[in-house]
C-alpha cells in the first residue's frame, strides 16, 4: 500500500492508464483476429476494411507506447502481406 500522498496519486494514475491499455490492446487484438478470419474465409473486400480499421488501432497503439511501433508496422505488413496473398491465389485459381 502507498504511504505517501505521491504514492497515492501514482498508484490512481497506473490504474487508469492500465485500464485504457488494456481496452486498446483487447480492440486491436479484436480486430486483428477479424482480417485473419476474413482472409481465411476468403472474404477479401470485407478484409480490405477490416485492415484499415486494425492498421490505425495498430498506429494508435503504438503511438501511445501501448506496443512497440515497430511491432505495430510488423503487424500491419503480416496482415497486408496475408490479404495480398490470397488475391493473387484468387486470381490464379
Amino acid at each position: 500500500m502507498p504511504n505517501t500522498t505521491s504514492a497515492k496519486k501514482r498508484l490512481r494514475q497506473d490504474s487508469v492508464r492500465r485500464l485504457r491499455n488494456r481496452a486498446s490492446k483487447s480492440a486491436m487484438r479484436t480486430q486483428i483476429r477479424k482480417v485473419r478470419e476474413a482472409v481465411q474465409a476468403g472474404d477479401l473486400v470485407k478484409a480490405e476494411q477490416e485492415y484499415q480499421v486494425a492498421a490505425k488501432k495498430l498506429d494508435r497503439a503504438g503511438a501511445s507506447r501501448v506496443i512497440h511501433p515497430n511491432k505495430a508496422a510488423r503487424l500491419k505488413s503480416r496482415m497486408q502481406h496475408a490479404i495480398k496473398k490470397a488475391k493473387q491465389a484468387k486470381t490464379v485459381a
